[in-house]
């Protein structure tokens, strides 16, 4: 018998707040996508009664279980939800770790095996899409060394998009033996930081937690209670760095590689004179700043740098990583520019869905550009006494919708141009930061990759290597650059890893160089996600078998020579193709 609910007050504005992160910048697209009447969504938003199923199925869209959201008080709950055993379900549970785990996996599988629930641990480190989404629930076992490797960062990114599109599996994510010397890598939180994490401890007996899962799952729960005796937030994984970057030291402990590096980490190389003129240029009225490189160079960590600059001169910064979009934002315009509006309000502070809805009345008049360009002109910017500084970190994405990319580049371009003319307009200030060569048909009038400051970010130096090295704390060794060039040449995260397991790991140079192309390597992980992606689209296959295994560079079509080059797996000279590195042509000769 239907029965009506209510939201409790406590919980009216962190529900408001997950419309937007869950891929909903306005009630009005919630409402169409569940079918549902508008005015049900703005009751339940603003903890007026609606039906049980209705309030249901509104917290499961914003990814809330509706037990934690349920004003008690007010309508004490008659009826009970039957037990997961009375109607016969059984959910399926993945549990996933590394090798600091794997005692905790097989114990908890033991304990699981006395329910009706079907467990298994994961195979491989790096998980396939039938694996997942095949799946209920993900127990993801976090431990510093885990949080770090490109696995579970592919995992997770590819979990999140099989979430968007089938409602599983559900993520709960463990943080295993706190605290952590490591900061939780800031890629990984973007995908994560709508689970709830739990936390344990390796030392304790298991059952208690294990039991505490039990009940998550018998209640089908789509997130770890946040109230529960394990929860943590994940500010306790993530410091704010807030400090300016310190000088680097002779030496420096142990970071694992990986992700967007600290502004204060010490393990930063400068590549001059590209910093410099990124904060000269970041300080001009109207500034627009373009940074282009493969995966794993470094744009993101630069970026990071100049929002910090731009902060110390007086500016308002937002980074915003376009990864952060649920797959629906992309279905058109509209949709993408009330996310991207609503998406920088938030950072904010000044997130106000009826002025978003204010600004978009005429959308089908006037077209969403111009409704973005007003919520700025008319809304945002008089909000501010200081200029405002956007960092738009993997643009990316916009290039699968040739509409959205149109209209959004035209938009960024012509933000561009009215600095030139109008006062307010010189306020906004852009970085933008890509990996793929825009090989979609761009008017170049409209085109932001025409003007401003274009980076393209290099491999490092031998001198540069050479300083790497020394904030190590290893030896000067021109034979071991030369070697660890010659392997991978320049790139700054493979360098890195090369010299932590070196200093750190009690590797030496020459197991290093023997094992490095192999399973059994510290690029195991690097190769494996490429690998992943590669198997996904199977002209990039062929394109780079035919690389690989030519010794000469190889003329590729311009989009597959475009994605090869962004992936960071070739170097482009014109349209010829070459691997990036020996590594690449040593491991992908043996697997394609």
């Amino acid at each position: 018998m239907p029965r009506s609910l209510k939201l409790r007050q406590s919980c009216i504005s962190r529900v408001k707040l997950s419309l937007l992160r869950n891929g909903f910048p306005s009630q009005r697209i919630l409402a169409e996508h569940l079918e549902m009447a508008q005015s049900t969504v703005s009751h339940f938003l603003n903890g007026k009664s609606v039906d049980f199923v209705n309030f249901v199925e509104l917290s499961q869209a914003l990814g809330q279980d509706w037990r934690d959201l349920v004003d008690l008080e007010a309508e004490p709950l008659v009826e009970q939800v039957e037990e997961p055993e009375a109607q016969g379900y059984a959910a399926t549970i993945l549990i996933s770790g590394d090798v600091g785990s794997v005692e905790l996996s097989t114990q908890l599988q033991q304990y699981f095996a006395q329910t009706p629930y079907q467990v298994a641990i994961a195979p491989t480190p790096l998980l396939r899409a039938e694996t997942l989404q095949s799946s209920d629930y993900w127990l993801l076992l976090l431990t510093e060394q885990s949080a770090v490797s490109e696995a579970t960062l592919a995992n997770v990114q590819l979990a999140r998009e099989l979430w968007d599109k089938t409602q599983q599996p559900t993520i709960l994510p463990i943080a295993v033996n706190l605290p952590w010397i490591q900061r939780l890598p800031f890629d990984l939180l973007n995908y994560l930081q709508e689970s709830q994490p739990w936390q344990w401890q390796l030392s304790e007996l298991p059952t208690r937690f294990a039991s505490a899962l039990l009940e998550v799952f018998n209640q089908q729960r789509i997130a770890l209670p946040a109230n529960h005796e394990l929860a943590i937030p994940w500010t306790q994984l993530t410091a704010p760095a807030t400090r300016a970057p310190t000088p680097p030291l002779p030496t420096a402990s142990p970071e694992i590689p990986g992700g967007q590096m600290d502004l204060e980490s010490r393990f930063y190389i400068q590549r001059p004179p590209i910093e410099t003129l990124c904060y000269e240029a970041i300080a001009q009225p109207g500034a627009l700043i373009r940074i282009k490189a493969p995966r794993q160079m470094g744009k993101t960590s630069l970026m990071a740098r100049i929002l910090h600059q731009a902060e110390q001169q007086g500016s308002r910064i937002v980074p915003l990583s376009f990864q952060l979009a649920n797959q629906r934002i992309f279905n058109n315009s509209d949709t993408f520019l009330q996310w991207f509006c609503a998406s920088i309000s938030l950072e904010l502070g000044l997130l106000d869905p009826e002025q978003l809805a204010k600004h978009w009345q005429l959308a089908n008049l006037i077209g969403s550009n111009q409704c973005c360009k007003a919520y700025f002109e008319q809304y945002l910017l008089p909000q501010l006494a200081t200029p405002l500084t956007l960092g738009l970190d993997e643009v990316d994405r916009v290039f699968a919708s040739l509409e959205i990319a149109d209209d959004f580049f035209g938009l960024l371009r012509a933000l561009h141009e009215e600095a030139k003319r109008r006062e307010i307009w010189k306020n906004i200030r852009l970085i933008v930061v890509h990996s793929t060569e825009v090989y979609i048909p761009l008017d170049i009038n409209k085109s932001p990759f025409n003007v401003g400051l274009p980076i393209e970010l290099p491999e490092l130096t031998t001198s540069q290597v050479g300083e790497l090295v020394q904030r190590y704390g290893l030896p000067q060794q021109s034979q071991m650059i030369q070697a660890l060039m010659g392997l991978v040449g320049g790139h700054p995260f493979l360098i890195r890893l090369a010299l932590y397991a070196i200093a750190h790991l009690n590797l030496s140079l020459e197991q290093l160089l023997q094992t490095a192309p192999t399973e059994g390597g510290i690029y195991a992980d690097h190769l494996h996600r490429h690998l992943s992606n590669l198997e996904r689209n199977p002209p990039l296959i062929q394109a780079f078998r035919e690389v690989v295994f030519c010794n000469a560079p190889v003329r590729l079509p311009s989009e597959q020579a475009f994605k090869l080059s962004s992936m960071g797996l070739v170097k482009l000279v014109g349209h010829d193709g070459v691997p990036r590195c020996q590594l690449y042509r040593q491991y992908f000769c043996h697997c394609l």
